[in-house]
């Protein structure tokens, strides 16, 4: 699974990345503070975003390509740290990430967590896993936000995979639903050529 995912970073093929922080962050993210866990974040803008509005943000990343790339396009200066997992840490701003396994990042505990491309990224077999590993990190009453893409998988297969709103609620029941619109404009070439009709679904803690 890794390797074709390195070799899209390596080619540059990364339609899923979004020039743009994603509109549920201002729209419908509610803590002021604390640590965010931000699971295979790439080079996303929203880190910058959760920083600059008090957060402490720690991203999952397995392509390093993408963490410098984040770096580089931020005017960040940063520091690496050997470990288990490599971190680089911004040196400006409250933003550590780490590259490697997600399955295999573990020793820190969060207040929130935000996944914009993380659960649509994992085929089915391995999302239960992602759950739990996800928990695990959680502290007690976190906070979620999370974002899913729902489509005709008979049309067009993953990835971004499509996963049904019964199973985001068999992961996370206290999420509830609070959009869900068509993704036109941010559906990759590959689902606008083959006809598929995207939708894009945010999901939220309930207060």
């Amino acid at each position: 699974m890794h390797d074709p995912w390195l070799m899209r970073w390596a080619t540059g093929n990364i339609n899923f990345h979004r020039r743009d922080v994603h509109p549920a962050l201002p729209r419908h993210w509610r803590p002021t503070s604390g640590a965010v866990l931000v699971p295979l974040c790439g080079k996303s803008l929203d880190l910058r975003w959760l920083a600059e509005r008090g957060h402490t943000v720690v991203g999952v990343e397995l392509a390093e390509r993408a963490i410098h790339d984040f770096f580089a396009e931020q005017g960040l200066a940063f520091d690496r740290r050997d470990g288990e997992l490599p971190a680089f840490a911004a040196r400006e701003l409250p933003i550590t990430l780490f590259c490697g396994d997600y399955f295999a990042f573990r020793g820190q505990s969060f207040d929130a967590v935000y996944d914009r491309a993380a659960l649509v990224a994992l085929p089915p077999d391995l999302r239960p896993r992602y759950a739990a590993h996800t928990d695990s990190l959680l502290r007690n009453g976190a906070f979620r936000l999370v974002v899913t893409l729902e489509y005709d998988q008979s049309r067009i297969e993953g990835p971004p995979f499509s996963v049904p709103a019964d199973e985001v609620r068999r992961y996370w029941p206290d999420l509830e639903l609070l959009d869900r619109t068509e993704a036109r404009d941010d559906a990759p070439p590959k689902f606008r050529a083959a006809g598929a009709v995207l939708f894009e679904s945010v999901w939220r803690s309930r207060a």
